[in-house]
C-alpha cells in the first residue's frame, strides 16, 4: 500500500493547513488510534501528515526532508508495536516529527523549536513516548542494547525498536553495539532507514553495500559482466572466471548486506519499500515475532512527497529555516554567514598551500568544507559520522606531512576528546579543528549547544584555541592556526550572520585593544563574537562615569600573558564568554593573573554548566543574563563597590 500524495499538489498551502485539523489526522491523538484505520485511511493520513509537516515547518524552520521520508515507516512502527510499553528510539532524533504527531503533540507544532514550545528532537519532558533525547547520531543502538538487556533481566515482555539511518550507521558506536546486540540475542528490532543520504550522500563501506543493493539487487548481472570481460583476456581469462564462479557467494556479499549482518548473528529482512505501509507492517510483524535481534532494511526517499525537497540535491531541506511552502524558497534575507567566510578563506589558503587538506564528518555543506571539495576534490575526506576516526585520521595525515583542517560542529568534537588529547596533541601534530556552531546556537537545543569546547579542550597540553570576533579576524586567525606546525589548534565561531568588522585600536602581543578610556577602572575581556557585546557594555558603564578598556584576546587558550600587564593597570577585570564558566576562559585568565602576581579582582561571566532549553540565541542569552544591559548593571555594581572600598579610611598601622 504505497501512499499517493496528490494533496501536496492540489490545494493552496493555506487551505491544506486547515484541512489537516479536520481530516483523519485530527482524530489521531495516540498510537492506538492508528490501529483502527483501514488501508485507504492510512494512505490519506500519510498525505495529510506531509501537508501538515510542510505547512508547519515552513513557518518555524526545522528538519523537513528526513521526516517527509519516514511517514509510512513511522505509521507502520506504531501499528505493529505498542509504545510506550515497547520502546521506540530514534537515531538520529531529528527524524521523530511524525512520531510526535501520532503521540499527541500536533498542537505543539505551531511553536516547533521556539522557546517554551515543542523540541525539534525527542524530549522526555514532552511525552512518555520519548526516552532518549541527546539527538547525536550513532548512539541509539547502544541505548537499545542496554535497554533490551534490562527488560530481559527484569523478565519484562517488551520489545525495543531502534530507528537508525540518515548516516548513523557510518558511526563506529553502531558497530560496537551491533556486536553486543548479536551476542545478547534479546528482543530488539533495528529499522535501517536507508535514504542514501545523511546531511550529504552517505559515506562508507556499508553505504556502498546499501546503495549497490538498491541499484543492482541481481548479482548474476555482475557475474555476467565479469565473465565477458575476463573471457576476452588470453591465458588468465578462463581460469580466472572459473575461480570467480566458484566464489559466487562472495560477489553476492558485495551487492547485498544480508550476509554481512547474518554473519554477526543478526537476522535481516529487506530491502523493503519504506513508503509502502503494508509491506513495512508485514516486515515489522515478522521481525517482532522472531523474538531476537532483527534488522529491517527500509529503502526511503528523503523529502518524499514534497517536490522541492525531493529535488533538493544540495540538501537544503534537511533542516531549512522558514520558507515559502509553494515554491520552497527560503524567506530569510540573505546575509554573510560565519561558515561562508571560513569556506572562502579555506579555499584561498588551499590555493597557496598544497599541504592543506580538509576532513568532514558527513557535514561538508553545513561546515563549509564543501567549497574546498568543489575546488580540490582530491584533498577532502568525508569520513561519515565518525568524529573520533576523523581526529586520528587527521593525525595520520599530519604525520605524513600534510596540514589537515577538520571542520565539525563544536558540540560534536566533544566525542573525540581522547583522540585530540592523545592521538594529536601528545604527538605535537599540526591539525586545525574548525568548530562551527560554537556557543549557544538556539533552536536545536542543549545537545547542539557548542558551549563546552573552551573548557573541555582548554586542558589539552599544547593546544591553542582562537575565537574570532568578526569576518576579518576569522580569516586572520585561520591563517595563524595553519601556520602552527608544532601542535593542534582550534578556531571556533558561532552560527548565523557574521558581525560587522570591529577594528582594533592597537595590538599588545596577540591581544587586540578595542576601546580605551582615560580612566582605567575596568578591563573587559570579551571573547570571540562577544566583542560587539563588550563594546555595548563599555558604553553603558561609561555613562555611569567609569572608564572601560575592552580587549579581545583572540587566542583564548592558553590565556595570553599580555593580559597580566593590562589587568595590573585597572581596578577590576571582567571576562565574558559564550561558553561554560566552569573551566572556561575566565578561570584561565584568573589563573594566569595569579601566576603573574597580579591581584586585581576578577569576575567571570559565561554560560552556567547545564542543559539549557531551546529557543533563539537572543532569548537564551537574555535568560542567562548575558545581555549588554545585564552585564553593564553587574559591572557598574562591582566597580562601584571597589571604588567605595578604596575610598574608605585605612586603619593606622
Amino acid at each position: 500500500m504505497r501512499a499517493s500524495f496528490a494533496p501536496i499538489d492540489c490545494a493552496p498551502m493555506s487551505e491544506r493547513s486547515d484541512q489537516t485539523t479536520t481530516g483523519i489526522l485530527g482524530g489521531i491523538r495516540t498510537p492506538g488510534d492508528l490501529k483502527r484505520l483501514s488501508s485507504e485511511q492510512l494512505t490519506l493520513l500519510a498525505a495529510e501528515i506531509r501537508d501538515f509537516l510542510v505547512a508547519k515547518v515552513s513557518r518555524t524552520g526545522g528538519h523537513l526532508g528526513p521526516n517527509l521520508g519516514v511517514v509510512e515507516t513511522t505509521l507502520a512502527l506504531h501499528r505493529v508495536f505498542d509504545s510506550p510499553r515497547d520502546r521506540v528510539l530514534f537515531d538520529t532524533g531529528h527524524q521523530a516529527y511524525v512520531h510526535k504527531i501520532v503521540t499527541g503533540r500536533q498542537d505543539g507544532f505551531d511553536q516547533l523549536r521556539q522557546r517554551g514550545g515543542l523540541s525539534g528532537y525527542p524530549s522526555r519532558a514532552e511525552s512518555e513516548h520519548d526516552l532518549i533525547e541527546n539527538s547525536h547520531a550513532s548512539t541509539a543502538l547502544s541505548y537499545a542494547d542496554g535497554l533490551s538487556k534490562a527488560f530481559t533481566l527484569r523478565r519484562e515482555d517488551r520489545h525495543v525498536v531502534a530507528v537508525v539511518g540518515d548516516g548513523a550507521l557510518t558511526g563506529g558506536m553502531c558497530w560496537e553495539a551491533l556486536n553486543n546486540i548479536a551476542a545478547a540475542k534479546n528482543k530488539l528490532v533495528i529499522v535501517v532507514n536507508d535514504n542514501g543520504r545523511s546531511y550529504a550522500p552517505t559515506i562508507g563501506g556499508l553505504a556502498d553495500h546499501l546503495s549497490t543493493l538498491r541499484l543492482n539487487p541481481g548479482y548474476e548481472r555482475v557475474l555476467d559482466l565479469v565473465k565477458n570481460a575476463l573471457g576476452s583476456t588470453p591465458v588468465v581469462g578462463k581460469p580466472a572466471f572459473e575461480v570467480l564462479h566458484a566464489v559466487k557467494k562472495g560477489i553476492k556479499d558485495a551487492v547485498s548486506p544480508q550476509p554481512m549482518f547474518e554473519d554477526l548473528g543478526i537476522k535481516y529482512i529487506g530491502p523493503i519499500d519504506g513508503h509502502d505501509i503494508e509491506a513495512m507492517e508485514s516486515a515489522l510483524r515478522r521481525a517482532k515475532g522472531f523474538n531476537a535481534p532483527v534488522i529491517v532494511h527500509a529503502v526511503t526517499r528523503k523529502g518524499f512527497g514534497y517536490r522541492p525537497a525531493e529535488d533538493d540535491e544540495a540538501d537544503n531541506f534537511h533542516g531549512p529555516g522558514a520558507f515559502d511552502p509553494e515554491t520552497g524558497a527560503l524567506t530569510a534575507k540573505p546575509s554573510v554567514k560565519w561558515t561562508n567566510v571560513f569556506a572562502e578563506e579555506l579555499v584561498k589558503l588551499a590555493g597557496e598551500r598544497p599541504d592543506i587538506v580538509g576532513i568532514t564528518a558527513a557535514m561538508a555543506e553545513p561546515t563549509g568544507i564543501a567549497a574546498l571539495a568543489k575546488k580540490y576534490p582530491e584533498r577532502v575526506y568525508d569520513v561519515g559520522i565518525a568524529e573520533q576516526h576523523a581526529a586520528t585520521s587527521a593525525a595520520g595525515l599530519a604525520m605524513g606531512g600534510l596540514h589537515p583542517i577538520v571542520a565539525v560542529y563544536a558540540t560534536f568534537l566533544n566525542r573525540a576528546f581522547d583522540q585530540v588529547l592523545l592521538d594529536v596533541a601528545m604527538h605535537e601534530l599540526p591539525v586545525t579543528f574548525v568548530l562551527d556552531r560554537a556557543g549557544i546556537t538556539g533552536p536545536d537545543g542543549p545537545s547542539h549547544y557548542g558551549i563546552w569546547d573552551m573548557s573541555v579542550f582548554g586542558v589539552v597540553p599544547g593546544l591553542r584555541i582562537a575565537a574570532p570576533r568578526d569576518a576579518a579576524t576569522l580569516r586572520e586567525e585561520l591563517r595563524e592556526a595553519v601556520a602552527v606546525d608544532n601542535g593542534p589548534t582550534i578556531v571556533r565561531f558561532p552560527t548565523g550572520s557574521v558581525n560587522a568588522d570591529l577594528p582594533a585600536l592597537r595590538r599588545v602581543g596577540p591581544v587586540d585593544v578595542l576601546r580605551e578610556d582615560d580612566r582605567k577602572d575596568v578591563l573587559l575581556v570579551a571573547v570571540g563574537a562577544f566583542g560587539k557585546l563588550g563594546m555595548e557594555v563599555a558604553e553603558r558603564v561609561a555613562e555611569q562615569g567609569y572608564g572601560v578598556t575592552v580587549v579581545d584576546p583572540r587566542w583564548v587558550r592558553p590565556a595570553p600573558v599580555e593580559l597580566a600587564a593590562l589587568a595590573a593597570g585597572h581596578r577590576l577585570v571582567v571576562t565574558v564568554e559564550d561558553g561554560v564558566r566552569a573551566g572556561g576562559v575566565g578561570e584561565a585568565v584568573a589563573s594566569m593573573l595569579r601566576d603573574n602576581a597580579v591581584d586585581v579582582p576578577l569576575r567571570d561571566l559565561g554560560v552556567p554548566a547545564g542543559f539549557h532549553p531551546h529557543g533563539t540565541r537572543a532569548e537564551i542569552l537574555a535568560s542567562l543574563g548575558l545581555t549588554a544591559q545585564d552585564i553593564a548593571r553587574d559591572v557598574t555594581e562591582w566597580v562601584s563597590r571597589i571604588q567605595a572600598s578604596d575610598s574608605e579610611p585605612q586603619p593606622a598601622k
